[in-house]
């Protein structure tokens, strides 16, 4: 069987630790077997590999995030990287297509899909692996994995069967009911439906002909390609809608969705994460903090506080959800993100009345990595060596860089950077633009970079 994880989501509902960037599957907050904080899809792939399911899974993401998976999996798993943000149907058609002409994999085996950040005991992917023999058992056209309710709840989505059998090996499908009240939600329950936690399987020529079906290609690189001429639409509407041919296997164990600021904090397990006190008397108030600066909490019950330097948030835990309502109106730029290399953090950003614009950031590069060999038409770089040592190239130059260096970056020079120790730089930007698609990558690969530079001596 082949696993494809959904990696995507905009961050707004755990702002302002999350953001465009950086969504709540990448944020460290909880903790593992060696408390030490790591991330949702951390875990998850800890749990892939326990379940020997590791070698068989690909991750379909957007752009915004390759660098950031990279950097905290370590380059480990294969990523289908979407063009643009399309929904879930051209995520997975996509994925089955790159399994299809890249893998050669065969159109009888089993696909299975499933969200890349569900927070789940190990038995979860044990039980993942029968959805393969339920479809196969059944001829469906969709295996489904639903998670037995523990209370009525307005939040989910239901799969209702076709009739309400208990203690049933799996279900047929009659329909979903996308979060009900909680009074009809009970109703749903009586009759043994399930909470829908986003898991299907399908055999890989199923998908494959609905590709088909549009006329697109099914070469991978022709299809990435032609990606915007994919309906941009869920894949719950464009197939499982329209299929009637449906199984849903039962999963009794832990599941939950860490998506809001009171589900999250539920399973933290510790109440701070950065600079601040939180007052014995405080009840039930966590505290997860990213600045420099300490945050003291006194006298409260009931809340999240989050100081990230894109923002801060006061709020009771149950209205928390309710973020998503306001985030939009800010139309700030990420202020910070993790990347292959390393990481960034804005310090300060200032436009000025003449259209001039001024970025300052600190960046960490870790020991062995290196930034591209890059040119940008819109802004100069100033380069501050903070602490450690490093390589870099300006314009075919080689230099040593070293505490207290300073390196200019004319505007349209060729830059690279790379960290001989963990490397920590200030990079001032000033230009009319400064936005990320001002950049144009001329080689990544550090040996390929400095094949063409000359020593200079500092």
């Amino acid at each position: 069987m082949n696993l494809v994880l959904l990696s995507g989501g905009s961050g707004k509902r755990l702002w302002p630790i999350s953001n465009d960037a950086r969504s709540k599957q990448f944020l460290k907050v909880l903790e593992d077997e060696n408390n030490q904080l790591s991330s949702m899809v951390q875990r998850v792939y800890r749990q892939l590999k326990s379940a020997e399911l590791d070698t068989k899974t690909i991750i379909a993401t957007s752009k915004s995030q390759v660098e950031v998976l990279q950097s905290q999996l370590k380059e480990e798993i294969p990523l289908i990287i979407e063009p643009t943000r399309r929904d879930t149907f051209p995520a997975i058609a996509l994925a089955a297509v790159y399994l299809y002409s890249k893998k050669k994999v065969d159109e009888n085996e089993v696909v299975c899909v499933l969200p890349v950040d569900p927070y789940v005991e190990d038995n979860f992917f044990r039980r993942i692996c029968d959805l393969e023999e339920l479809l196969i058992e059944t001829e469906a056209d969709l295996a489904l994995m639903g998670v037995k309710p523990t209370y009525a709840s307005s939040k989910y989505g239901y799969i209702i069967p076709s009739e309400a059998k208990k203690q049933a090996k799996y279900y047929k499908v009659r329909e979903f009911i996308e979060k009900p009240s909680e009074k009809k939600a009970q109703n749903l329950i009586n009759q043994n439906a399930l909470w829908n936690c986003g898991v299907f399987a399908f055999k890989l020529g199923y998908i494959i002909s609905k590709v088909r079906d549009l006329g697109l290609p099914l070469d991978y690189d022709i299809l990435s390609n032609q990606f915007n001429e994919l309906p941009k639409i869920s894949f719950d509407y464009e197939v499982v809608e329209k299929s009637t041919n449906i199984v849903a296997l039962p999963y009794d164990g832990y599941w939950k969705d860490l998506g809001t600021w009171n589900t999250l904090t539920e399973e933290m397990g510790t109440s701070q994460i950065g600079k601040g006190i939180i007052s014995k008397d405080s009840v039930n108030t966590h505290l997860i903090n990213e600045l420099d600066i300490p945050v003291t909490i006194i006298g409260t019950s009931n809340l999240i506080v989050a100081a990230s330097p894109d923002g801060i948030l006061v709020s009771e835990k149950e209205a928390s959800p309710r973020i998503k309502e306001y985030v939009g109106e800010f139309e700030n730029r990420p202020m910070y993100e993790e990347r292959r290399w390393g990481r960034y953090k804005v310090l300060d950003y200032t436009k000025f009345e003449e259209g001039i614009e001024a970025l300052t950031k600190s960046i960490c590069i870790e020991k062995g990595k290196n930034l591209s060999y890059q040119q940008h038409y819109y802004r100069s770089e100033v380069w501050t060596v903070v602490k450690g040592t490093g390589e870099i190239v300006i314009n075919d130059n080689l230099y040593q860089a070293n505490p207290g260096d300073v390196y200019k970056v004319p505007i349209a020079a060729k830059h690279a950077i790379r960290a001989i120790t963990d490397l920590e730089i200030i990079e001032v930007q000033r230009g009319s633009q400064l936005i990320e698609e001002d950049i144009i990558r001329l080689e990544t690969n550090w040996e390929d970079i400095i094949n063409c530079c000359k020593l200079v001596n500092t």
